[in-house]
């Protein structure tokens, strides 16, 4: 029987190309969608040409009901959840003196509250087989801060908290968690920076180079499969060593 692999925000960047790469290697995939649209239909299709069922849901992550119902459409239909890949995030960036409530809020709820949700729903039916791999993704900014990002690196610092905590209480359970902190990643958020732009922040990193969204998808790879079966609890940061 084939492991099925949940990812959040799969539609496009990091969590389309950690939602192909398990497909490769083997997985069948759910993945969820706030709206309907044509990002949605090619990482379906691309999905779907590695071979994989692809299941599609509608539902935000920030919604706990919408969490509650996904879990339990993806159970119908595969009866299982081997892996939850907690990826949906959203930025607001603004310097504090000028970030609205709103946006501090919304950055939370998606990415903090986002993963609570998901997770809150998934786990029980992880703990009922006394296995599973849920997969965090955080940020470097989550342990570094970044001036303009204080909600963003809030919710992202809240995720290796989280990380931690949750890694100690089901471990008995054969459950790890885990959280990968990415660097800076060519997505189309940074797509639209200057290359004079990028080729400053290239300078600050080890490597002189930006990553890659399939360089976080391959570490995504290793924590779901048997090969990390010892190791949970950690954040694994894949930055090109800016941080280290």
């Amino acid at each position: 029987m084939k492991k099925i692999a949940f990812i959040t925000g799969a539609t496009r960047g990091i969590g389309k190309q950690i939602a192909i790469t398990l497909a490769e290697a083997g997985y069948d995939i759910a993945i969820n969608y706030r709206k309907e649209n044509e990002e949605l239909k090619n990482t379906k299709q691309e999905i779907e040409q590695t071979g994989a069922k692809c299941l599609s849901l509608q539902g935000d992550v920030s919604n706990y009901d919408d969490c509650e119902r996904i879990a339990k459409q993806i159970i119908e239909e595969y009866e299982k959840i081997d892996v939850l890949v907690n990826n949906a995030g959203i930025i607001k960036d603004t310097l504090l003196m000028r970030m609205k409530k709103e946006d501090f809020e919304d950055v939370i709820n998606v990415n903090l509250v986002g993963t609570f949700n998901m997770t809150k729903n998934v786990i029980p039916y992880m703990m009922k087989n006394r296995r599973g791999r849920i997969i965090n993704i955080s940020s470097v900014v989550g342990v570094s801060g970044n001036a303009g990002q204080a909600n963003y690196a809030a919710s992202k610092a809240g995720i290796i908290g989280f990380t931690k905590s949750l890694a100690k209480e089901v471990g008995s359970r054969n459950i790890l968690v885990n959280s990968i902190a990415p660097g800076f990643i060519e997505t189309a958020m940074t797509d639209v920076l200057k290359e004079e732009i990028k080729e400053e922040i290239a300078k600050t990193i080890p490597l002189k180079r930006m990553g890659k969204a399939q360089d976080v998808a391959n570490v995504v790879k290793f924590l779901a499969s048997e090969e990390s079966s010892y190791i949970t609890g950690q954040v694994i940061h894949v930055d090109g060593g800016m941080l280290m």
